[in-house]
């Protein structure tokens, strides 16, 4: 039996026993792993691969589509080439491409279209964004899942979870809804809100941790000040929510121990930045951070505390606005941007401009389907990576365990355009994935592990310039309520974003007296879709709900980006439906 670590955008990264025949089990020994895997996981076998190379249709070797590649990027200016990376495998060695487009003066497309808002609103308050993991999680009394979903997005979380008082807040009624002491029904966009009107009843109520507040933070006395400012009445109206939830909220986390778990929809939103710091500030009020079984977690920075290997000086793009039609040659690495990005109809206008598409990758999408070029990727069985999770501190090695059959590794494709072009060639992969290892790690138990958690997170400090927690001064609402319905991305839990089952359907609230597999048509400024409706009584009635990945979902999203962290704001907008006759 061999190890190896699960590469998927997910905060589990398990640790998988691999068999002889490549089958793939839970490690048992594994602390956050514990025997068992995903649906993705499980079936992972199962799932098509890209077989070979091509070029305009045509099936190519993998050494002629490398020769094609250095073609194409002779031809074209380099300040015309742009690199665009996904996050299908969150491996570190995923990164080492960079290297090459930085060298040869391409303009890389940076930030997100996942969690980059909320990160930097983290930052800006603690420094730094550290995790809260199933095993610091397991010691709360109380927990707070607070637009996050463990079941389908964390399942490594929910042994952590048993014994303990769960309050939800969620449009959604979530399956742990169900069992939960409490659901807030909560108002999308309403997240920032509620975070506000709890502190301000904690202040009320003298729930305040005096003595974390005049030790470990900033600038309390001027946040209140601020909070204290904003209208109760707004508060409530613009989270929709009564005082009858919050009392008993605060009633069953008063001297509690707490944990908060947050989840990426409550900050897709211009301002998502300030979601998470009146959130954080929620739970500095409580004195919620560096102690045991408490805290705020929400995705964190995977590789705080290491070295990172492939950090360049190069221009860059937002990536959830880049306009591929600005570029001759696109390079897309592990990511599928006619799905997932923004604004559909401006991505496949920019693509169709663009000269020379190349998508680098795994698996068929909507994107490889229209590329000039295919390069198919290596599995994570078949090179060599390290797993940094941003979900629990360990670190996972990724060793080749079988020759690939077809394909190329992100390591020998960057050598070999490195070579080709005349540019310092990298060092091993070996001395590179020990580096990045010995630069913060130690060994517990038989596991490597992070070192910034041999204690709990934020336990001696804060990661900001004054060392302490700073409390939100100010946001920043720009939104323009207009009439129709919230549409709601929410994860599923066989598809993880758009790879693998995709589920298409349009999950409507019952009050609309729709009738399964009935067809509608969603509508506003940005475009139109069609869909099969499920009715769903698990969604409050200003809402529609499409899982990650469905059809033409964001032909309905919004062309723009956070205020703060490069993010795309999926949910900054409202659709009109009405019944396709």
């Amino acid at each position: 039996m061999r190890f190896t670590t699960c590469p998927l955008d997910c905060f589990d990264g398990c640790s998988i026993a691999v068999n002889k025949d490549l089958k793939l089990k839970g490690n048992k020994s594994h602390p956050i792993t514990q025997g068992y895997l995903c649906h993705h996981l499980n079936h992972y076998h199962t799932f098509e691969r890209i077989e070979e190379a091509r070029y305009l249709g045509q099936s190519i070797k993998i050494n002629d589509a490398l020769a094609i590649l250095s073609e194409k990027l002779r031809t074209y200016e380099p300040s015309r080439t742009l690199y665009f990376k996904g996050s299908g495998n969150l491996g570190v060695m995923q990164g080492v491409t960079k290297r090459f487009f930085a060298e040869h003066k391409a303009v890389l497309a940076s930030g997100s279209l996942c969690d980059e808002a909320g990160d930097a609103g983290i930052s800006e308050g603690r420094g730094a964004n550290l995790c809260l993991s199933p095993l610091h999680v397991k010691d709360a009394e109380v927990v707070i899942l607070w637009g996050r979903n463990p079941s389908v997005t964390n399942s490594h979380m929910l042994p952590s979870l048993k014994g303990k008082t769960l309050i939800v807040i969620d449009p959604v009624k979530i399956d742990l809804a169900f069992n939960a002491a409490l659901h807030i029904q909560i108002k999308p966009r309403g997240d920032l809100y509620l975070a506000l009107l709890l502190c301000r009843l904690v202040a009320m109520e003298e729930m305040e941790d005096q003595t974390f507040l005049q030790e470990r933070t900033l600038n309390y006395k001027d946040y209140l000040e601020f909070i204290n400012g904003i209208p109760m009445r707004k508060l409530l109206d613009k989270s929709h929510v009564n005082l009858d939830e919050v009392g008993e909220l605060l009633h069953l986390v008063k001297g509690k121990k707490v944990s908060i778990l947050v989840g990426i929809g409550v900050q897709k939103y211009s301002f998502g930045h300030s979601v998470l710091r009146a959130i954080d500030a929620f739970g500095a009020m409580l004195g919620l951070f560096g102690k045991k079984g408490c805290g705020v977690g929400y995705l964190s920075n995977s590789g705080f505390g290491f070295t990172s290997p492939f950090k360049v000086n190069a221009k860059t793009e937002p990536l959830p606005i880049v306009n591929f039609g600005k570029y001759d040659l696109v390079f897309i690495q592990g990511g599928n941007p006619l799905n997932q990005m923004p604004c559909t109809s401006k991505v496949k206008e920019g693509l169709h401009k663009a000269k020379c598409v190349v998508y680098f990758g795994l698996h068929e999408n909507e994107t490889s389907s229209k590329a000039d070029l295919v390069i198919p990727a290596l599995s994570f069985l078949e090179k060599e990576d390290l797993k940094l999770s941003y979900g629990h501190p360990f670190i996972g090695r990724m060793p080749k365990l079988v020759d690939g059959k077809s394909g190329i590794s992100e390591y020998a494709l960057t050598q070999a355009l490195l070579s080709s072009f005349g540019y310092e060639v990298l060092a091993s992969e070996e001395s590179i994935i020990e580096g990045v290892i010995a630069s913060n790690s130690s060994e517990k138990d038989g596991f490597l592990i992070s070192k910034t958690y041999e204690e709990y997170p934020y336990e001696k400090t804060f990661y900001t310039k004054s060392g302490k927690f700073e409390f939100l001064e100010e946001f920043d609402d720009d939104f323009d309520d207009e009439e129709g319905f919230f549409l709601i991305a929410a994860k599923q839990n066989k598809s993880l974003n758009s790879q693998f089952v995709t589920d298409d359907y349009l999950y409507v609230p019952l009050s609309l007296g729709l009738e399964q597999e009935e067809r509608v048509r969603l509508t506003n400024r940005y475009g139109s879709a069609e869909y099969s409706v499920m009715p769903s009584d698990k969604l409050r009635d200003d809402c529609l709900l499409l899982y990650s990945g469905a059809k033409n979902a964001n032909q309905l999203t919004p062309y723009a980006m956070s205020q703060e962290g490069n993010c795309a704001t999926y949910q900054e907008m409202k659709v009109k439906l009405e019944k396709v006759q």
